[in-house]
């Protein structure tokens, strides 16, 4: 396979808000995500540049860009301002995620893999978003002050594709430092849709981030993903409750 061409890293953006710049008055979807956990390594941004949709390269910081394994339950997903289905809306979920930046500087996330243990949403998110979901079993178990997240993947999809994490929570971040928001405050992801590349935006408070120490990480999602296994220690591990989440409607160009 021809390797992609070096790409030149674009600055760090770190005059952007801790907050999202602007609400969803008129949300495609509302959910939670809840009890989240963000694991993230560095690489080199051309190392994964060729994964990206057309129009993207790797959002950089300190001239890396970083791979993410997040682990979290979806909550109550629900269409519009509809209330959210306590059900078939509610699910374990675990991505593995790229950092993109686009020509109109519009930061975002490319996920390369979204393990969820609900078949509807799964099947939804693949066909009415062309979102890289896979249908696993799963579980989300809190126990004191660790919490612990496991999956495996069913047929079709790579069976085999697995993760074991646990996290044991500890003090409360009260002023993220420039890593710790990039790699969180992410506001939209970038996507093949449509025949070009979209960007969906989402709106939701302040992370409420805490740190959080990794007491185990057995997983082969990263690979199954297409990525590099990773070869060192993560270089950032955080917790959050979670928070409420609009989602926006996917757009080619900033909305004026």
């Amino acid at each position: 396979m021809q390797k992609p061409a070096p790409v030149a890293p674009r600055p760090p953006d770190t005059t952007v808000s801790p907050d999202a710049p602007t609400d969803i008055r008129f949300p495609l979807l509302t959910q939670q995500w809840l009890d989240l956990t963000f694991i993230h390594w560095a690489v080199e941004p051309a190392t994964v540049a060729g994964l990206l949709p057309p129009g993207t390269t790797p959002d950089v910081h300190d001239g890396v860009t970083y791979v993410g394994l997040v682990a979290f339950r979806m909550h109550k997903v629900g269409w519009f301002r509809l209330p959210g289905v306590p059900y078939l809306g509610s699910f374990p979920e675990t991505n593995v995620r790229l950092y993109s930046v686009d020509a109109h500087g519009r930061r975002g996330v490319v996920f390369r893999s979204m393990d969820a243990s609900r078949l509807l949403p799964v099947v939804l998110g693949r066909v009415g978003f062309r979102l890289p979901y896979l249908w696993s079993r799963m579980a989300v178990r809190a126990d004191g002050g660790t919490v612990t997240y496991s999956s495996e993947r069913r047929r079709p999809g790579g069976r085999g594709a697995y993760s074991r994490v646990t996290v044991r929570t500890g003090e409360r971040i009260d002023e993220p430092s420039e890593l710790e928001h990039f790699l969180t405050a992410r506001w939209g992801l970038h996507n093949s849709f449509g025949g070009g590349t979209a960007y969906l935006p989402n709106h939701h408070p302040r992370w409420p981030l805490y740190r959080a120490e990794l007491v185990e990480c057995d997983e082969n999602l990263v690979t199954a993903a297409g990525l590099a296994a990773p070869s060192a220690a993560p270089v950032s591990v955080l917790y959050t409750p979670g928070v409420p989440v609009r989602l926006g409607r996917p757009t080619r160009r900033p909305e004026n």
